[in-house]
């Protein structure tokens, strides 16, 4: 019993112990989190910036926390920027969506093409003899001579390519307009846009054979994981940074 009292006395304690230092963390995140408008030093154009509460937090124990921007509308091409707009976001209050008028973030178009083609390809893999084609033409009911026809028809390699660039695109205008980045962020979005897709054409689905639907279902899975890492990781990395002649 003293056991168990001592037990409970000193996990009171380390709780007690790190409550405040996370309580004061806590603070610290919601004052700098949010995204603030500001005025460019370079364009003099309203842009929107987002302070990096995250680092603020962990450094800010001392009462002197490291303050850094950790998103602008400008970014990725102006990203190594002197961050000069840095005092007026910290005097700015954070602002909600369409209370101010910022502009989306682009969409980059060669990190969207690489997506495509890997979900193509993989496509191809998946659907070749090395993987799933006799499985997946016993399950649609054809004969090798009838799939092998099939290959060599362009209406179907033209179909895949371009249902390959539209999701592509697609993930990419959610993570545009969500104006968040990042590999798990293009993959949350990814499967957003690939379960919108599957309830649209959930009539459809309803009719393939058992076997056909888990071919096909695991494929677009792992193709939606691929687009979305893809275009959430390389957003802001497959772009020339603006030169001096062209701010």
């Amino acid at each position: 019993m003293l056991i168990l009292l001592g037990l409970l006395l000193f996990v009171l304690g380390v709780s007690f112990v790190l409550f405040f230092p996370a309580l004061w963390r806590h603070e610290i995140y919601k004052q700098y989190s949010g995204s603030r408008a500001v005025i460019c030093p370079e364009t003099h154009q309203q842009v929107g910036v987002s302070i990096d509460a995250r680092h603020a937090a962990a450094s800010g124990m001392s009462g002197h926390p490291d303050l850094r921007l950790a998103e602008c509308t400008r970014w990725p091409e102006r990203a190594r920027c002197d961050q000069a707009c840095l005092p007026d976001a910290l005097r700015a209050e954070p602002y909600t969506a369409g209370e101010v008028r910022i502009g989306r973030k682009k969409i980059y178009h060669l990190p969207v093409l690489i997506a495509a083609f890997s979900a193509w390809y993989l496509g191809a893999l998946w659907h070749s003899a090395y993987l799933f084609r006799a499985r997946w033409a016993e399950a649609a009911g054809m004969t090798p001579g009838q799939y092998r026809q099939l290959v060599w028809w362009y209406a179907p390699h033209v179909l895949s390519v371009a249902v390959c660039i539209l999701f592509a695109y697609g993930v990419a205008w959610l993570i545009a307009l969500r104006g968040r980045k990042g590999v798990s962020q293009g993959i949350r979005m990814s499967f957003l846009l690939w379960g919108t897709v599957a309830l649209a054409c959930s009539a459809g689905i309803a009719k393939l054979s058992h076997e056909l639907l888990m071919i096909e279902v695991s494929y677009t899975i792992l193709a939606a994981t691929v687009v979305g890492a893809i275009i959430g990781g390389l957003d802001d990395k497959l772009t020339l940074p603006v030169s001096a002649a062209h701010r």
